[in-house]
């Protein structure tokens, strides 16, 4: 087994006073995919959050890259694609503003040279959106949308995608984009952490499957596939746009 990219030992969470995540454990290794699975308030968005240190934990260990992440400080290896449905929000910004956000971390006191610009240039062309580098992100479709959050996330060329339903709401054609720019960066080497309701077009990418209830891993191992989609305990049908266990989101990693 390679060197762990993630890794939740015995993690507690609570929102308000409400028990989410009741003593998790995860483990995401380099180079692997894995999709986290679970019914609506399971706690798979909460525990992506919790990752990234935007929602405290009670209790456990949560490390990224063998680091703890309270000491953990290189974002740039780090790419989140947050709920697009908590991630809208009407910024008035154009496309290429809000994907050159996501380059920031690399650059040197927020000046860009000519790799920060053709960093952002190749993520736009990766998603299919290098057409609508100058719209505003208020004048596109759910999906084309998506799309930008994604290349705003690949901008800064992470070795880790943590992604929260990306295809919720997502029209089949940007689903297709969607899941050719993510295999892509596979094939690249990168580790990746999705949560999902179903695995859709991404199911050919997944290596393992985690399933959630009442903030416990209940399943860990062959994605539904493979064992039955109807076998894996926990694992409702849920429409794709609900999300009650996901709080609005904001746009830093560390705001």
């Amino acid at each position: 087994m390679s060197e762990p990219v993630i890794s939740l030992r015995g993690v507690r969470a609570e929102l308000g006073s409400r028990p989410v995540l009741r003593g998790i454990d995860l483990t995401v290794s380099r180079g692997e995919v894995v999709a986290l699975l679970g019914a609506n308030g399971s706690g798979k968005s909460t525990a992506v959050r919790s990752i990234i240190g935007q929602v405290p934990v009670s209790t456990g260990e949560i490390e990224l890259f063998g680091t703890p992440r309270r000491r953990f400080r290189d974002w740039a290896r780090v790419g989140y694609v947050p709920q697009r449905t908590t991630a809208a929000g009407g910024v008035p910004a154009t496309v290429d503003e809000v994907v050159s956000s996501g380059r920031l971390s690399r650059t040197r006191f927020g000046v860009f040279r000519k790799s920060d610009r053709e960093a952002v240039r190749r993520a736009l062309d990766l998603v299919g959106m290098a057409d609508r580098a100058g719209d505003s992100v208020g004048a596109l479709s759910g999906g084309q949308h998506q799309r930008v959050l994604i290349a705003r996330a690949l901008a800064a060329d992470p070795e880790l995608l943590i992604m929260d339903e990306p295809m919720a709401g997502v029209d089949l054609a940007s689903q297709e984009v969607l899941a050719s720019t993510l295999r892509e960066q596979v094939a690249q080497g990168a580790t990746v952490l999705l949560v999902l309701h179903e695995l859709g077009p991404l199911e050919p990418l997944i290596d393992r499957a985690v399933v959630l209830r009442d903030g416990c891993v209940l399943h860990d191992g062959p994605p539904p596939k493979a064992v039955g989609q109807h076998a894996l305990p926990g694992h409702d049908h849920v429409h794709p746009h609900a999300a009650h266990d996901a709080e609005p989101i904001r746009t830093g990693l560390l705001s």
